[in-house]
């Protein structure tokens, strides 16, 4: 299992308004980004108080009924054997075996056998489970392969460039173009900087690259990034790119930048992963003609909309004019 919103938003509700009375295991890094999304979930939430599943108290009062387990560690309750391994996907995420009377059951959600650019892949299992229950949310779907998701993503970067845009460039890709060097690019998230510093704090989690190059210099220091704190602190002038949250679209400012840029066909929103039915994000996804603002009212969407899965933010790129 692991901290994203779909495995874990419900966890304070069940722990603190159910009759539940059991125990809850988490890795120390899910524990520690889940106690962050969840704090961060209900300052964001539209919904009104009387009609909110928790609050703030109940998420506080939940991380005090949480556990944690370390990778491998066997642990027994009430009989029930069960340890994880590592699952790859994102930090902390854990495939857990449970023995139950010799009958082993590996319960996982999402998981990833590909090492991606910080994280390890997800670990062999040294023996076959009898039962497996698992994620299916891409169950019947096909993934292309990461170097082509990142070429398409790099064919972005130039078409954009091209015609005076702003893009978000990976430290490889921008140490060999010199010429995209003058393109400012932000990271609107308060709350992503926050995670930021537990995936440093849990570095040895990460792949061998991250680890080695962590010896000589912080991976996760961005030199080419600019963090924005708000839209009224940011200087919408000439071409740049702004990496925003959430990345539903739903709220915050990732939302007020996209409602001031979706007129302009100059402009791009690039969708870098899965996106809950029911927000703004999925519904730009089939390009409709106009979208609902925040205000009530309708606008054109005339900007650019690509979905290429495989980053975990909402990037929005503006695009101007030279």
């Amino acid at each position: 299992m692991n901290f994203h919103s779909d495995h874990a938003a419900s966890l304070p509700y069940f722990l603190e308004k159910t009759t539940f009375k059991g125990r809850v295991f988490m890795t120390h890094a899910t524990k520690a980004i889940y106690k962050l999304l969840l704090s961060d979930y209900v300052k964001v939430s539209k919904v009104s108080v009387e009609y909110m599943l928790y609050d703030e108290q109940d998420n506080l009062r939940s991380m005090d009924k949480i556990e944690v387990i370390d990778f491998h560690q066997t642990l027994e309750v009430n009989g029930i054997r069960f340890w994880c391994y590592t699952a790859g996907h994102v930090l902390g995420a854990a495939m857990f075996m449970v023995d139950i009377a010799g009958v082993r059951v590996l319960y996982t959600g999402d998981y990833s056998r590909k090492e991606d650019r910080h994280l390890r892949a997800a670990e062999i299992l040294q023996f076959s489970p009898d039962i497996c229950i698992i994620e299916s949310t891409y169950g019947v779907q096909l993934h292309q392969p990461r170097n082509v998701r990142e070429k398409r993503f790099t064919d972005v970067i130039h078409s954009t460039i091209s015609q005076g845009g702003c893009v978000l460039i990976p430290d490889e890709y921008w140490s060999n173009h010199p010429e995209l060097h003058n393109i400012p690019i932000y990271y609107a998230s308060p709350l992503a900087k926050r995670c930021m510093a537990v995936y440093q704090t849990y570095i040895n989690s990460m792949n061998e690259r991250i680890c080695n190059q962590f010896a000589n210099s912080n991976p996760f220091d961005f030199k080419h990034i600019s963090t924005l704190k708000s839209i009224e602190n940011f200087n919408d002038v000439g071409p740049s790119v702004v990496m925003a949250s959430p990345n539903g679209l739903q709220s915050g400012l990732s939302r007020q930048l996209f409602e001031t840029w979706c007129s302009d066909k100059k402009n791009a929103c690039v969708i870098p992963g899965y996106v809950v039915e029911g927000t703004l994000a999925k519904t730009i996804i089939n390009e409709p003609k106009e979208v609902t603002l925040m205000n009530g009212l309708t606008a054109p969407l005339n900007m650019q909309v690509h979905y290429i899965s495989f980053l975990l933010m909402q990037i929005l790129h503006r695009q101007v004019c030279s």
